[in-house]
Parts: C-alpha cells; structure tokens; sequence
C-alpha cells in the first residue's frame, strides 16, 4: 500500500481535478506530514488519528526489520525523524511491502540532503543490509542447460550463480556495529560476496580485490575463459610470473564453485 506524495504532481491534481481526488491527495498529504497539511474538515480527528498512525507504523515496521543495524545504532530520535522524512517525501514506485527496503535506498542515495546527524556511511549501510532480504526473496534461477557443473574452470568460461552478488563499499559495512562506527572511509574498499546457498541461506563473504576483478570480469564477458581473465589480470598486475596468478586463481575458482558461488562453465 502507498500513499501518494502531495509534493509530486499527477494527472488529475490540483484545484481543477474531481472533488473526490481533490478529497484523496488532501487527505494523503495529512497523513504523510501533518504538521504541514491540515486534515480534511470532513474526517474527525479520532478517525484520522487511527489512519496517520496505522500507515506510519507500518513503513517504521518493515523499515526496521529490514534495516536492524541501522536501527540500533540510531537514537529513537534520529530514528523516527529518518524514518518521517522518507515517509513524507518519497514517491514510492512499488506497491509492495517486500520492496520497501529498495525504496529507501533509492531515497537515501538520491533524494536525502546530508544532515549533520547522519553517519557517514549511513547509505552503504543500509545497502549491505537490504542485500540479505533481496537476496532471501529473489527467484532468479540459473538455465543448468547451458552449466557443465565439473567443466575445466581454466579452459572453460565459470558461471555465477545469478544468486551470487559481488558488492563493493568505501566502508567495512560488515563490521559496523555498536562497538565500531567509522567516520572516515576505510583506506581500501571493501570487497564482500554475498550469495544465496542450496539451503536458501544467505551468506557474506569478504573477498580481495583480485577476486572482486576476476568476478567482474567473468561477467562482463560471457566468453572469457578462466585462464584468459587470470592472464589479464596478472598484465594489471604486471606480475612477474603470470603462472603464480593463474594457479592462485584457480583455488579461488575452485572455493567458490565448492559454496555455490560459481555453478561450473558455460556449454560450448
């Protein structure tokens, strides 16, 4: 269910559009921010009370349960006046309540001025968070027609599991807790796999940058062999002994197929 933004015009809004949507964006402007927008004369204040609160406590549930982190590290306060914001400001796109969560991302990355009580890494924290419940939800599936599951992950092109993601932040959004809240960027990105497994568990996994560049590039290139991405990596790196590269990156190849992440190589 959404309610739609009285700060965002559609067709039909405004003083020459039927009494009865008149009557519907006035009253969906009260609920969203009533300090601004007085309720409709025609709707008792214990009525409406019953409507602000129902919708309001609505979004703050699922907003909280997607995002636990970000909710124990703010004061009820900052919680509330974060969490108002979005909820008097935000068009939503999607009628859903699964996808509440990419809502808010899209408000916070887009739409949010900087307050000087955000912490920094406010974003990318809620992104991290947001990928464990997308990932739970998401019904992609892999065409095993075109996956040879033993297939030669050197000679052959490995597959990721389209259940796989790789993420990267300018903060260790991993360790970011009660007892750790960085003010700076860290001093490299952090580079994490996230991946639904066979038990249709969701699990993070921190990577370097080697393999976060091997990933990326298997899948901008559908043809790329294993071999080929570690022999262009190792030039990157201009490495001296490009076959020390490519041993390494076949272990890593190998791990990540054995957890899921690589489904085997794409059938010639």
């Amino acid at each position: 269910m959404t309610v739609p933004s009285p700060e965002r015009k559609r067709a039909g809004d405004g003083p020459n559009a039927p009494a009865f949507q008149q009557a519907q964006y006035q009253f969906a402007a009260h609920i969203r921010q009533p300090a601004k927008n007085p309720r409709p004369a025609d709707v008792e204040e214990r009525r409406m009370k019953i409507y602000r609160e129902l919708f309001y406590n609505n979004i703050e549930g699922f907003l909280q349960g997607n995002f636990p982190v970000l909710h124990r590290l703010s004061s009820d306060e900052y919680w509330h006046s974060l969490v108002r914001d979005f909820f008097a400001t935000h068009r939503c796109q999607s009628p859903y309540f699964l996808e509440i969560g990419q809502e808010f991302i899209a408000y916070l990355v887009q739409e949010r001025e900087p307050q000087p009580q955000d912490p920094p890494f406010l974003a990318e924290l809620a992104h991290y968070e947001w990928v464990e419940l997308a990932l739970e939800t998401a019904e992609q599936a892999p065409d095993w027609t075109q996956i040879e599951p033993d297939g030669d992950l050197l000679a052959g092109h490995p597959v990721q599991s389209p259940l796989a993601w790789s993420l990267a932040y300018q903060y260790p959004v991993h360790r970011i807790g009660e007892q750790f809240q960085p003010d700076q960027p860290g001093e490299q990105p952090t580079y994490l796999l996230a991946y639904r497994n066979d038990d249709f568990d969701v699990k993070f996994m921190a990577i370097n940058a080697v393999t976060a560049r091997l990933l990326y590039l298997l899948a901008e290139s559908p043809q790329l062999s294993g071999r080929a991405a570690m022999q262009q990596i190792a030039g990157e790196l201009n490495h001296p002994q490009p076959e020390i590269v490519i041993d390494g990156g076949l272990q890593t190849l190998k791990q990540l197929r054995a957890v899921g992440v690589l489904l085997g190589t794409a059938r010639n």
